[in-house]
């Protein structure tokens, strides 16, 4: 039988989440939704096939798997209430404000044995796959420097009209947690754990609490340091760019964009520039695949196994990002990063 799929909010990443299952080939279907903001729900579900429904209860009582794409302050309570009835669920990214509430999320779907997965989906991005294979190519040497930007405009507005990211009270903090904890993931699944950081923070569209720059210097514990600049601009046609720079002791690459980059390969050989269909054709003969999150998590539910990435793979990022707050909370002082999964 299809899977019974219920969304909590019905804004720009829940239409993100519907396209993404509607082109799953999954056996699903998205049977409701439920937003605070009556316009969005309909949106949503003329865009689905769902029907709205009144209440969170209803949603979850109607539902064999429930996605949380609301504003952050609200997962804890939702993966809760999802959690007590034994719902899979998937929640967006940041799971929480911090480190301790995120713990909090993964002990409750711990605790009730339910499958869970996090919305750090730029770990199935092609062009990062291929990334990921040049940099651990023996030929490429060790990995010296990491130089990464990440810029979009500030999400209260445009495309994304997200008013509730101007709100520290919903969100929790600005542009490095919202948006940038995909990238401190990335970071490590890309070149191992971080040992300590510094950062520093600055605000430009006086919303309180909310910081729409965040610059973090990463130490390796390969021996790498890179930096991570993360932007909340005004220019409208920059919706998201991330261009990431690595300098191996052989090997320099430039990774432009998303999904399908280009991504650019320099060695003492030459250059080769990998756009899509040389990303799918050089991951094709390396035998890397790359996957649909969204159709991956209906499968896990269905199959009854574990999902990836999981919430307790979200504890890592949480703990990079804390970190980087406290330091520029102290005028950039180092902060040494524990190994392992937080306990």
């Amino acid at each position: 039988m299809a899977l019974r799929i219920g969304f909590l909010g019905g804004g720009f990443i829940a239409h993100h989440h519907g396209k993404m299952l509607h082109v799953s080939g999954t056996a699903h279907r998205i049977v409701a939704v439920h937003d605070p903001d009556r316009e969005k729900a309909e949106r949503f579900a003329a865009a689905s096939g769902a029907r709205t429904v009144a209440t969170e209860e209803e949603l979850l009582d109607a539902v064999d798997a429930v996605y949380v794409c609301t504003w952050t302050s609200e997962h804890r309570r939702l993966v809760e209430a999802a959690a007590a009835r034994g719902l899979a669920v998937f929640c967006e990214k940041p799971l929480a404000f911090d480190l301790g509430e995120a713990q909090a999320i993964v002990r409750a779907a711990e605790t009730a044995g339910i499958v869970n997965q996090v919305g750090l989906v730029l770990r199935d991005s092609p062009s990062f796959a291929l990334l990921r294979a040049l940099v651990d190519d023996q030929a490429s040497g060790r990995v010296m420097s990491v130089v990464f930007r990440d810029d979009q405009y500030i999400p209260v507005q445009g495309q994304y009209a997200s008013t509730w990211r101007g709100d520290v009270s919903k969100v929790g903090a600005g542009t490095l947690l919202e948006h940038s904890i995909h990238d401190l993931d990335l970071l490590e699944v890309l070149f191992g754990e971080v040992v300590s950081v510094t950062g520093a923070t600055a605000a430009f569209h006086g919303l309180p609490g909310i910081e729409d720059v965040a610059v973090a210097q990463l130490r390796f514990a390969g021996g790498a340091i890179g930096t991570l600049t993360s932007v909340w601009h005004d220019v409208l046609s920059r919706p998201s760019g991330r261009l990431m720079e690595v300098l191996c002791e052989r090997g320099f690459y430039v990774l432009e964009g998303d999904v399908w980059g280009p991504v650019r390969s320099t060695r003492d050989d030459g250059e080769v520039v990998f756009d899509r269909n040389g990303i799918e054709a050089e991951l094709g003969r390396r035998g890397i695949g790359y996957r649909n999150p969204d159709g991956a998590f209906v499968e896990a539910v269905t199959r009854g196994e574990p999902a990836s990435p999981s919430f307790a793979d979200a504890l890592r990022p949480h703990l990079l990002a804390d970190a980087v707050y406290a330091s520029a909370a102290d005028g950039g002082r180092p902060v040494a990063v524990p190994s392992g999964r937080p306990g």
